[in-house]
């Protein structure tokens, strides 16, 4: 009989090694992996140890190194499974109708997630909005997180002044992004609890959470509630460097009264352009049509030196956002000038003479493979005249650039098998391959899948870290369907099962 959810497991039996770097000689034989005190310490030929303590069988499946997410907004995710769903609505007075017929919330609000309005063959506005929500305060939350839809209602119950397409974007998106997200925290961690469940069910143990708030606070609270489910690196924002700097956190420390070393200080995120689908990351050529505009810079350079410098110094590593080739050229030059340390977030667009540079800086690539397929077709439109590479992974891997996985989830769903489909593949639903010359190989992107990225993943050996997933289908060979489709029968923090089918 297999240990239960909890149980420390000492053998992991009858299994074979997948991951990009190893130093075991058993190549596809069947193994025993040998655990004690949260570490792996030995790896023997099936059945040539004695298998004491819990016994995991893993007949025949696959062993990788425990996956990570290093881009979640954990509440926004949370939460999107109280929020109606708008992904499908193929136009404006098809969201707008279907939230006429959303539930209300406890709070009184309608609150929609998902639309793509730059894919919409009708314009949203204020007006088509009201007529479908009523006096009910209606929000709808673009898929990239970067604008919100309000009927008056909600203009009015917010206080902001009311625009003619009911359109916020940017800072005033994310404000109202905080307001919605501010819910009781004993709602808001029960959420979260379910959101690492079934986190830990696709074999991630661990996330980077770069929520728009003091994450701190909600992470130690937690943290002494009992969470244990996930390793947790949290994010702080520039409105928050100057307590952060003062009250001396450090990227890397504990969380100051969490009780436990899961739970660790990460970098400062700082946002500096917009996004593809608000037609608002800063590029070197406009957009086509009416929008005519290349973006904006919403840090300039000099503050977005003095932010990095600031918190470099104060031992904190950065995380840049920039999606647009003007953004990101933008943030490597930053990084050169302050020498702080850490990723890009997104490098959704990244001029060809940049490419290199994120290896000789030593700059990560945090990037969202789904990303790449849920824009492709905004791409190909919106892009079309720009000359630098979109979604680079291929180029980025090729100049030595460290890749490190994530979901940017709600804009996509925290399911790490999904993002590595996409990048091996570069496609779903039988569409032909994206942007082909950018897939990676399945273990590059398993490596990028892990906490230290594809240039230092995880590796499955004595004295590694007993952080492991079990699986069902050989990560190396599946095609695009089986990938994403990879059950994971037990997923191990520290040799504690977190989860067992």
């Amino acid at each position: 009989m297999s240990p239960d959810r909890g149980a420390a497991v000492r053998v992991i039996a009858d299994v074979r090694l997948r991951a990009a770097e190893r130093t075991d000689p058993f190549e596809d034989d069947l193994v025993d992996v040998h655990l004690s005190d949260g570490v792996v310490v030995d790896i023997a030929p099936a059945g040539a140890l004695p298998r004491t303590g819990d016994v995991l069988e893993g007949e025949g499946r696959f062993v990788i190194p425990g996956l990570w997410d290093h881009h979640v907004h954990v509440t926004q995710w949370a939460l999107v499974a109280q929020r109606t769903a708008l992904h499908a609505t193929a136009s404006a007075r098809a969201a707008a109708e279907l939230m006429g017929r959303a539930p209300v919330l406890g709070d009184g609000r309608r609150v929609g997630n998902g639309f793509r309005d730059a894919l919409w063959p009708d314009e949203p506005t204020r007006a088509l909005l009201d007529a479908a929500t009523g006096d009910v305060p209606s929000y709808l939350i673009n898929a990239d997180v970067h604008s919100v839809w309000l009927n008056s209602a909600a203009f009015r119950r917010e206080g902001v002044a009311p625009t003619d397409d009911g359109m916020l974007r940017e800072e005033p998106a994310f404000e109202i992004s905080r307001r919605l997200n501010a819910v009781e925290p004993a709602e808001s961690d029960r959420l979260v609890a379910d959101m690492a469940r079934r986190a830990a069910a696709r074999g991630v143990v661990g996330i980077v959470d770069l929520d728009m708030a003091w994450n701190e606070e909600a992470w130690s609270r937690r943290a002494r509630a009992g969470f244990d489910a996930l390793h947790v690196e949290f994010g702080v924002y520039p409105g928050w460097l100057d307590r952060a700097i003062a009250e001396g956190l450090r990227t890397g420390d504990p969380a100051r009264g969490a009780g436990s070393d899961l739970v660790r200080v990460g970098p400062l995120k700082v946002i500096t352009d917009g996004s593809l689908g608000t037609r608002t990351a800063a590029c070197s050529h406009p957009y086509p049509g009416p929008l005519d505009g290349r973006g904006a810079l919403t840090v300039g350079p000099d503050e977005l030196r003095d932010l990095m410098t600031r918190a470099a110094g104060a031992g904190l590593a950065c995380a840049i956002h920039a999606i647009g080739d003007v953004a990101n050229s933008h943030a490597l030059d930053a990084f050169a000038a302050t020498g702080a340390w850490g990723t890009i977030e997104h490098a959704q667009l990244v001029a060809h003479a940049d490419i290199p540079r994120f290896a000789r800086l030593g700059v990560g690539a945090s990037v969202q493979p789904e990303h790449a397929l849920d824009d492709r077709d905004l791409t190909d439109r919106l892009w079309a005249s720009q000359t630098a590479q979109p979604y680079p992974l291929r180029a980025l891997s090729d100049a030595g650039a460290n890749l490190l996985f994530g979901s940017d989830a709600p804009v996509s769903a925290l399911d790490p098998w999904a993002a590595i489909a996409a990048a091996v593949h570069r496609t779903r639903d039988g569409r032909d391959a994206w942007q082909g010359h950018e897939r990676i190989d399945p273990l590059t992107a398993l490596a990028a899948s892990t906490h230290g990225g594809s240039q230092s993943p995880q590796r499955i050996e004595p004295g590694a870290p007993a952080d492991l997933a079990l699986c069902d289908t050989d990560p190396v060979a599946a095609d695009d369907a089986a990938l994403r489709a990879t059950g994971v029968s037990a997923t191990l923090l520290r040799g504690r099962l977190t989860h067992v089918a």
